[in-house]
């Protein structure tokens, strides 16, 4: 036991973790944390980004490329509410993250100081973020801190990660109290439950039964590092895999039978797949509507009539969507070592058992081929979307790390991304949050120094946010962004063509509004500006130098790309936005067995 003040004692244990960032912004309530880190900052580095969100999303990225948690720091009231959307983001895609939000003096609780928070309890913030992370804890006096952080550090880690809270009354960063350093919390992967032999039994009986089998994957094959167990169990039974966003680069993509994602915006060879299997093995994956064509039988999947086994490591995603013929709460890594074991012990399965298959699906792929690559080809001004997306899979080298915001550039990169290595894709997916990758390509440049950092951004969204040029100049991290300038809130104008008659509101940027003539600021000269390089592409023959170019400065630099605005994503599923009819599919069709 020793006397210590509270904000020591915080910057001691994240020390203690291995935490090597703090992503935050200062504030009249963290100041005392921020004094305690500044005794420390050999150890740990505060980053301040010039928003409190983008802070989030640093930190969010930071554990999608390395699977170790980071802070952040925010003070009382606005700053913290910042947070929310990063929070949420964190959330909804199993990112884990410690949130680190000051609040008033416990002297002052209930007494409506600058910025209390009272309407239903005193200093009552943690209500606010309630519904955006997996626990929030309110420590009100030093000797309380211990217990807190060694439980926000298991929880954000121990099953389906997630963000934690841990909201401090900020008099506790000075005030003193007698206490001990808390013993080590837990490590990421360190408890991983397996199925019972019983449970793989059955899937081995399920897949010798089965003549047309998928293995559909997500997130928590990514989370788990399961890309060496999984591509195993695809290549001994010669077998499809289909991936979520977040799942992509888990299993080679070279590979002929990596089909790639699923829905709406999916690649045809997995939709075709997905609606024809008779087995599907989901090992991480939980079905939301975009990756199951708004759970419309016989667009992307058939459940009932096609078998499922469902594989999660949180017993709530497995039959939230569809009734299971056989549910296994287990971590996906385990699962599918256990599953390659047993189908070597037995024997009676083998690749042999889905030749025909295995035919039927390298013909759709070689289908799809030939109907989309002439215009990856397409030398035009503005860019063709699949211009501008061959080039930046052409240039980029196989370390490279993608970060995507939403928008409709991230349609088009569903459909026809490559990546090369898992975790090196990182999407808002669940939430689908504007920002995430305009702000998260910094903190995954914090997490892989060495490695190019590409973020592609929509017009819209790095406009939410474009002083991250600064912090990259300020921190001297060498992210690039590639932004898809179509002069539009691009996707949803394209809801208003595709869905409203072409009724367009709201959705384009005009000079004057209404004036018909496109309208955004200089993007480039905006990066010049900030201190960074900045390069206007409005011409295919250009992309791929300016890369070229962006990746061996290694500096911060933004690429304004103009990107032709009337060339939509192929539709081979379908999404609905009720009680609109869904459309159906542009390639492909609805099959029901």
């Amino acid at each position: 036991m020793t006397i210590m003040k509270g904000g020591d004692l915080i910057a001691e244990y994240l020390i203690e973790q291995k935490v090597p960032y703090v992503f935050g912004i200062c504030g009249h309530g963290n100041v005392g944390l921020l004094d305690a880190l500044h005794g420390v900052k050999d150890k740990i580095k505060l980053v301040s980004p010039r928003h409190e969100q983008c802070a989030g999303h640093m930190a969010d990225a930071y554990f999608r490329v390395k699977h170790q948690p980071v802070a952040t720091l925010t003070s009382t009231g606005p700053g913290s509410a910042n947070m929310v959307m990063a929070l949420a983001t964190a959330q909804a895609d199993s990112s884990a993250l410690l949130a680190i939000t000051a609040n008033i003096p416990t002297s002052q609780h209930n007494r409506g100081p600058f910025q209390e928070i009272n309407q239903h309890n005193q200093a009552d913030f943690t209500s606010v973020l309630k519904p955006v992370v997996k626990r929030s804890f309110q420590p009100s006096r030093v000797d309380m801190l211990p217990l807190a952080l060694r439980q926000s550090f298991n929880t954000m880690v121990t099953g389906r990660p997630g963000p934690v809270n841990l909201d401090i009354p900020y008099n506790l960063f000075q005030e003193e109290a007698e206490v001990e350093m808390p013993p080590a919390a837990h490590i990421m992967g360190s408890h991983r439950p397996g199925a019972s032999p019983d449970d793989i039994a059955r899937a081995v009986s399920l897949l010798l039964a089965s003549r047309r089998p998928v293995i559909f994957i997500g997130h928590g094959a990514t989370l788990s590092e399961a890309g060496p167990e999984i591509t195993k169990l695809s290549a001994t039974l010669g077998i499809p895999v289909i991936t979520s966003p977040n799942g992509m680069g888990c299993v080679p993509a070279d590979e002929k039978l990596t089909l790639g994602f699923i829905g709406r915006n999916g690649a045809y060879p997995a939709n075709e797949a997905g609606r024809r299997a008779d087995l599907v093995i989901t090992i991480g994956a939980r079905f939301d509507d975009r990756s199951a064509s708004s759970w419309k039988p016989g667009y992307s999947w058939n459940f009932p009539s096609t078998k499922l086994v469902h594989v999660d490591l949180d017993p709530q995603e497995i039959g939230r969507n569809y009734a299971p013929t056989l549910g296994i709460i287990a971590d996906a890594k385990v699962f599918t070592a256990q599953l390659n074991r047993a189908l070597a012990e037995s024997g009676k399965v083998t690749a042999s058992n889905f030749a025909s298959w295995r035919k039927d699906v390298l013909g759709w792929v070689d289908q799809w081929e030939q109907h989309i690559r002439p215009n990856f080809l397409l030398d035009t001004s503005p860019l063709r979307p699949e211009y501008v997306v061959g080039a930046v899979q052409d240039v980029l080298p196989d370390d490279a790390i993608l970060a995507l915001d939403s928008g409709a550039h991230h349609n088009w990169f569903m459909q026809f991304w490559r990546p090369k290595r898992p975790q090196s894709m990182l999407n808002s997916w669940g939430y689908s949050s504007m920002g995430f990758g305009v702000c998260g390509v910094l903190g995954a440049q914090l997490a892989a120094p060495d490695r190019p950092c590409i973020a592609v951004v929509g017009d819209g969204g790095f406009s939410m946010a474009p002083y991250v040029v600064c912090t990259a100049v300020e921190y001297q991290l060498p992210c690039i962004w590639v932004i898809w300038n179509n002069f539009a809130w691009g996707a949803i104008r394209d809801l208003q063509y595709g869905l409203f008659g072409g009724r367009e509101l709201g959705t384009a940027f005009y000079e004057g509004q209404g004036s018909g003539k496109p309208y955004n600021p200089d993007f480039a000269a905006w990066a010049r500006a900030a201190g960074a390089d900045g390069m206007t592409v409005n011409k295919s023959e250009d992309l791929r130098g300016a890369l070229e170019l962006a990746i061996k400065n290694r500096r911060p630099c933004v690429i304004d790309v103009h990107v032709d605005a009337n060339v939509r994503p192929i539709s081979t599923g379908t999404w609905q936005l009720p009680p609109i009819p869904f459309p159906e599919p542009q390639y492909g069709a609805r099959y029901l067995a």
